[in-house]
């Protein structure tokens, strides 16, 4: 919300990720960003892998939108990376809202949720 904040909508995907990392980064949590996955299918590793925006403590990924509307597409492809990298959580930020509290975040959970001890 910070850099939402700070920003405001707008159509540059690219600054908001970067921004968020560094707020990420600030208050000590680790991030990793565009970082291929690989993807198997059967007995080979396909060539074209795929690349997430941000992993956040190897527990949540991050896709970054600045789009006008969300479309299932950016979902699947959320829930993609989740399952391929054994993610529990994920969530999709849409910048391009007036209030991104309400209208420009989604998360998902999956079957590797299920499986996080209890703290």
């Amino acid at each position: 919300m910070e850099v939402h904040r700070i920003f405001g909508p707008g159509p540059v995907e690219k600054n908001y990720e970067e921004a968020l990392a560094h707020e990420l980064f600030l208050r000590g949590l680790r991030v990793q960003r565009q970082q291929s996955i690989q993807v198997p299918h059967k007995d080979i590793i396909l060539e074209s892998p795929l690349r997430y925006d941000m992993l956040v403590e190897d527990l949540v990924v991050v896709e970054n939108k600045a789009v006008m509307e969300i479309h299932a597409v950016f979902q699947s492809t959320l829930l993609s990376y989740m399952k391929h990298l054994k993610v529990p959580k994920g969530i999709l930020f849409n910048f391009h809202v007036r209030n991104i509290f309400s209208d420009g975040q989604k998360t998902f959970v999956n079957a590797f949720y299920a499986a996080l001890p209890e703290e």
